[in-house]
């Protein structure tokens, strides 16, 4: 059975790579641009829809502000990129909102921005996966009602592929997003000269009414319309995400590295906010209708719509109306924004694995997410980012609407954090600094950072008042149980170094005045002679053979066998009025400790070897019992003699490296 599970993990993941493999020529800006801006791109394909269904709630009319809510959205984003840009020529090692937070504002701040940027990642991918099972079925509404299970067969498929290290080819993941792009470029062109020319068709949805909540019976006026525009504008700030990859990937860049990565940060932001406002303004002029319900939320002539309507997002819309129904255009538009969502996704595969790895060295996470596995991926990392993306996506059934609620939160949160730690920077700086001319660019520096924090931050508390109670609560969870669960663990390993650490009154030549050796002897077979032998050839002081009297037939047994063979050792019988072996063997081991407490003592267990994974369960059991029991014992030592079985020699001539376990606790032979 091991052999199987090796031979099924080579399957599914291939060969082992050479550690050499991970030396990669530095990415020029043509590839890094696609490859660090896929994120920040794929919002266009879900980041629209979400103003204009959030805008919806309050009628028809109110669907005409999108575009200036996008609008504000870009203005925030070219801010952000802007501040950014000083950012990485100050921090060009790759740390980005991590190093600069750590920093600048100390490692409570550094914890909380890659707690935001963790659970930030891992909504990357349940948005991006669920949003591209929606235009799947778009182009296939025969799968209409199966989102979320494309969505997790989406997930499954990424995880696969990175465990195999299929996602280190860069011009793999460069190609569909130069596709994307230039393919949604072509359309809004196309959409731009059709709608100057009067040629513009409509979306599918303009026939349809939109019925507006009763909770804005007076469309965007007041109060509730206020709150319901700052809502939309926070949905949208979904375009925003993906924004900050550039600085945490600067030491992947060909030099000079921090001026490439401010040119891919202009040109990512660039692009972005031209494809969302051409897509805004494109949306509301072919009148396209979202909402969040459409049995509940459109009407047709004053009736319901047709049953079997399927509401297709923006981008689908868009296609049609400018392509064509059924023509190449469209599902050409519709393929491509699946795969840069896919490449989205991918992108948090590496991001999430990284930062994990980054913290479990720092001592944050786990150790084991530190580690390499086969194909030079952080494996656990990918599993456990993957596992936490499908909970999420069947949790809120693949719905976009409600995950882009839990969205946003994270991002801003690294977002402010690391424009305070600039402006801390920056002040140290100056204080260093005696030069006019470099003082004053420096200033102009922190006034952008300064100015960055104040939006960022406004745009966060926005966030948190109009969202937390629709599900933003949920990521503000989520951060808070990483940041705890993180502070724990790294006080718990600097605890453990602590106590670990050689001390003044430590001697690496000391040893104990004397070795104890005890062989624990159930039955006398092959095994406990083995154990005896070994422990003959270390020489220790004292040697003892150790019976545990649960079964007294059994043990009068074994005393005649031990005597008919002369086996030169003494042997020791334990009483255990309870047939409880652990308990009376450490008790006599404590005897042994208050009389000669200077002494170490060693027990050697016999122990199975198996290669089946039945044979697991059915050997070695008390022995494990045992060696945990000890293994909390001072001055004592578990010293485990294998005794490979058959079994376990078929194992080994299939060549599975997972068959020899020198120890397999279970039970005494």
């Amino acid at each position: 059975m091991l052999s199987f599970l090796a031979a099924l993990k080579r399957i599914l993941v291939g060969r082992p790579f050479r550690t050499e493999k991970l030396k990669r020529a530095p990415l020029r800006k043509r590839l890094a641009l696609p490859i660090f801006s896929a994120s920040a791109f794929s919002s266009i394909a879900y980041a629209p829809d979400e103003v204009i269904l959030t805008l919806a709630l309050a009628g028809l009319s109110a669907m005409a502000f999108s575009p200036l809510i996008g609008l504000a959205v870009m203005v925030v984003m070219l801010v952000i990129i802007a501040s950014y840009r000083q950012s990485v020529k100050a921090y060009p090692s790759g740390g980005g909102d991590y190093e600069i937070a750590s920093v600048n504002l100390g490692p409570r701040a550094g914890t909380t921005v890659a707690a935001a940027l963790l659970v930030d990642f891992v909504l990357t991918v349940a948005v991006s996966i669920s949003s591209a099972s929606h235009y799947v079925v778009a182009a296939l509404p025969a799968l209409a009602g199966s989102q979320t299970w494309i969505a997790t067969g989406g997930v499954v498929v990424l995880t696969v592929l990175n465990l195999r290290g299929r996602g280190r080819s860069r011009l793999g993941t460069a190609a569909p997003v130069y596709l994307f792009v230039g393919v949604v470029l072509v359309m809004l062109a196309a959409g731009g000269i059709l709608a100057a020319t009067g040629n513009l068709g409509s979306a599918p949805s303009a026939g349809f009414d939109v019925v507006p909540d009763p909770q804005y019976p007076h469309g965007l006026t007041g109060l509730a319309g206020v709150l319901l525009v700052l809502r939309a504008f926070s949905t949208g700030s979904a375009a925003l995400t993906g924004v900050e990859v550039p600085i945490s990937n600067v030491h992947t860049l060909a030099a000079p590295k921090a001026r490439n990565a401010a040119s891919v940060l202009l040109l990512l932001g660039l692009i972005a906010g031209a494809l969302t406002l051409g897509t805004m303004y494109l949306a509301r002029a072919v009148k396209v209708h979202v909402v969040e319900d459409p049995a509940t939320g459109l009407q047709l002539n004053g009736g319901p719509i047709p049953a079997d309507y399927i509401q297709n997002p923006v981008l689908g819309q868009l296609a049609h109306a400018i392509f064509g129904a059924g023509s190449l255009g469209l599902y050409l538009v519709l393929a491509l924004t699946v795969a840069v969502l896919l490449m989205a996704s991918h992108t948090s595969f590496n991001s999430f694995p990284n930062l994990a790895s980054h913290l479990a060295t720092d001592g944050y996470l786990p150790r084991q997410l530190r580690t390499r596995g086969d194909r030079l991926g952080f494996s656990n990392g990918i599993l456990a980012l993957a596992i936490a993306a499908i909970v999420l996506i069947w949790v809120f059934e693949a719905h976009v609407p409600t995950l882009i609620q839990l969205y946003v939160v994270g991002v801003f949160v690294s977002f402010t954090l690391s424009q305070l730690g600039m402006i801390r920077h920056w002040g140290r700086e100056l204080a260093q600094t005696p030069d006019k001319r470099v003082r004053a660019r420096i200033h102009r520096s922190r006034l952008l950072n300064l100015v960055g924090l104040v939006l960022t931050a406004a745009v966060l508390v926005i966030v948190l008042g109009t969202r937390l109670v629709h599900g933003a609560w949920l990521a503000v969870l989520g951060i808070a149980v990483l940041f705890i669960m993180m502070d724990s663990l790294h006080r718990h390993y600097k605890q453990v170094d602590a106590e670990l650490s050689i001390g003044g009154e430590e001697s690496a030549t000391a040893l104990p005045a004397r070795v104890h050796a005890l062989v624990l002897v159930s039955t006398l077979r092959k095994p406990v002679l083995r154990a005896v032998a070994f422990a003959r050839a270390s020489r220790p002081s004292k040697l003892d053979a150790i019976v545990v009297d649960s079964d007294s037939e059994r043990t009068e047994a074994t005393l005649r066998e031990w005597e008919a063979l002369g086996i030169p050792v003494p042997i020791t019988v334990l009483a255990s009025p309870y047939r409880e072996i652990p308990a009376p063997l450490i008790e006599h081991i404590r005897s042994i400790k208050r009389d000669s407490p200077r002494d170490l003592i060693v027990v050697y267990i016999p122990e199975y070897v198996v290669g089946r994974w039945w044979e697991q369960l059915v050997h070695n059991q008390t022995a494990m019992r045992i060696k945990n029991r000890l293994h909390y014992e001072p001055g004592v030592v578990v010293a485990s003699v294998p005794w490979r079985l058959a079994s376990s020699e078929d194992s080994l001539a299939l060549g599975s490296p997972n068959t020899l376990p020198i120890s397999n606790p279970k039970e005494t032979p």
